[in-house]
């Protein structure tokens, strides 16, 4: 069997990040994906980092502060 190297992951820079998030919440209409909720809001990695999620705007999803912990933590 032969391993495959892992192709590195697109992390940007924190103000290409910033962009970024900003044009995730335009095209989410600043409501959270999950609840609806406009308070609060965060950008969550749908493919989390640490599993080599990249900064792209088709991993990343607008949810609320309350979802986002849950979506990390899940169901109590």
């Amino acid at each position: 069997m032969t391993l495959r190297p892992k192709l590195p992951r697109l992390r940007l820079d924190p103000e290409q990040y910033d962009q970024l998030r900003k044009q995730v919440l335009l095209r989410d209409s600043w409501q959270c994906q999950v609840c609806g909720s406009q308070q609060n809001l965060q950008v969550h990695h749908k493919e989390l980092r640490s599993r080599q999620g990249d900064d792209t705007e088709l991993n990343l999803i607008t949810v609320c502060a309350a979802c986002h912990e849950g979506l990390h933590n899940g169901p109590n």
